[in-house]
């Protein structure tokens, strides 16, 4: 018997709730935009925030004027404004509606698409660098590959990318949204990022415990 049936018997409350999860390309962000922008999505001290100095110290060195795209970009603090604030050239995706409205408050004129990551058309062109920060664990294992070859489909020979992870290969529940969440381990995407053409430069930690992968899109 088809699974609609069963949802259909279910109160209208009840149905709206399930549809509106199952719908939801945010990964449970639009649910918690408003906890999300209280809490970390904000213009307050934000030079304080967990992740500034890595992503910085990355941004600095990409090509002055570059092209980045910041994949689940949020409402542009506290991270993609550093790239603005080095002189990049910046576009956004993000899939919450919320969270693209409030970046578009925050960092008008600046090019956004409220998007998944996974079906985006991705402005139809490739970047200079590709920033990936809080979101590839937040996908399904089969979304991660995906994800991956995405970020090689996007880049340009010698293009940068910085996403993160978590070191070991793990499973939990997200502190906002209380969904899933997977990492691969490093040495999984290692792999994945070699056999798409992308070569590890570099891995370190932040002060909250996220390992980042820095690494660049071989030419040729």
């Amino acid at each position: 018997m088809p699974r609609t049936f069963f949802l259909f018997r279910l109160p209208p409350s009840e149905r709206v709730a399930i549809y509106s999860i199952r719908m939801d390309r945010s990964n449970g962000y639009e649910r918690v935009s408003a906890e999300f922008l209280a809490r970390r999505g904000n213009g307050t001290n934000r030079s304080n925030a967990i992740g500034v100095k890595e992503v910085r110290k990355w941004a600095k060195a990409l090509p002055r004027s570059g092209s980045v795209i910041d994949l689940g970009c949020g409402p542009g603090f506290p991270l993609t404004v550093i790239l603005l604030e080095e002189g990049l050239q910046v576009f956004g995706v993000d899939a919450a509606p919320s969270l693209v409205a409030a970046f578009q408050r925050n960092l008008p004129g600046t090019p956004i698409l409220c998007e998944s990551v996974l079906e985006s058309k991705l402005f139809d062109r490739t970047f200079d660098a590709v920033l990936c920060i809080g979101l590839m664990f937040l996908l399904k294992a089969e979304e991660q590959y995906r994800l991956i070859q995405r970020f090689s489909e996007i880049l340009a020979p010698g293009g940068r990318l910085l996403f993160t992870a978590t070191a070991e290969a793990n499973v939990w529940n997200d502190a906002m949204t209380g969904l899933q969440s997977v990492s691969l381990g490093a040495q999984e995407y290692r792999k994945l990022l070699d056999a798409a053409g992308i070569s590890i430069a570099e891995e370190y930690e932040d002060a909250g415990g996220s390992h980042y992968f820095d690494a660049i899109k071989r030419k040729g």
